[in-house]
Order: structure tokens, then sequence, then C-alpha cells
């Protein structure tokens, strides 16, 4: 059989795969599109007023009745700090997380698709004690609340 012959074959095959799964609705077509460029900018912001500049430029409105936190108050190690956050207003469209005394101030950026529930957990590193800023996108508008973590050394007080 034709090398190349053979070649098209399983190219052909493959392509037909992913028509059959993105017509079943298995997949999303733009799924398989290329990822966009990350904000490298908000990335490398050391302040509050800079990573609002860099995210979208809004004033946020404080939200401690909508935006919750589920974190420890002290964090026995602070290269790995449980960060759990909610948000309750409506039509979230990102969750960010903000370490106010870290070299860069934001830590984590999750873009919340329609229609998922806006929960995010992770870990995040901390240099020292600081307040933690969850800073929640919906609708155009910015959304903040805050808590202090202490971060111990060895686990024996802040």
């Amino acid at each position: 059989m034709d090398r190349h012959r053979r070649q098209a074959l399983k190219s052909g095959g493959g392509l037909s795969l992913v028509a059959l799964l993105a017509a079943a609705g298995w997949i999303d077509p733009a799924a398989a599109a290329p990822a966009e460029a990350w904000n490298k900018a908000a990335f490398q912001t050391h302040d509050m007023d800079s990573t609002l500049k860099a995210l979208g430029d809004g004033t946020p409105v404080p939200s401690a009745n909508v935006v919750f936190f589920s974190t420890p108050d002290i964090a026995e190690n602070g290269a790995v700090v449980p960060v759990g956050i909610t948000s309750k207003v409506p039509n979230t469209e990102s969750i960010a997380i903000l370490v106010e005394k870290n070299p860069n101030m934001l830590a984590a950026l999750f873009e919340i698709p329609t229609g998922t529930e806006p929960a995010i957990t992770t870990r995040v590193k901390m240099r020292e004690t600081s307040n933690v800023y969850a800073l929640v996108k919906a609708g155009g508008n910015y959304y903040v609340t805050s808590k202090e973590i202490k971060v111990t050394l060895g686990g024996c007080g802040g």
C-alpha cells in the first residue's frame, strides 16, 4: 500500500472522529482552538490599584455578604495555604486571589464559565501574615472581600 495513501487514511480517520464527537455534543470545537494569551501584566503587579488596572480597571465594591472565604485563620505552612472562595454574586465571570504582602499581589485568577457554580478551592504561597483578597468580577463590576491569614513558622502562632 502506498505510504502517502496510508497517512491520508490515518489523518482522515482522526478528523472524522473529532467531527463526530463535535456533532454529538461531546466536545466543543472552540475548546480545540488555541487558548487566549494569559494576562502576564496582571501577575506582575505589586499593589491593588495596579492589579485592578491590569485586570480591567474597575473600582471594587466591598461585598462581605456575597463573597465568602473558606480559609483557616492560621496557616501553619506559608508554602501551601488553602484558600476557598464562593461567590453569591449573579453572573460571576471570574474570581481572583490577591495576597497583599506577596512580591506579586495576584496569586491566582479563575475564569468561571456560564452556568458553573462560582466556587474555587486552591492553595497559594504566602510570604508572611497578610490580608488575602477575593476579587469577583460579575457583569463588568468588581466585588471584593478580605481576610487576614496568619502564617506561622513551624505552627507556633503568629
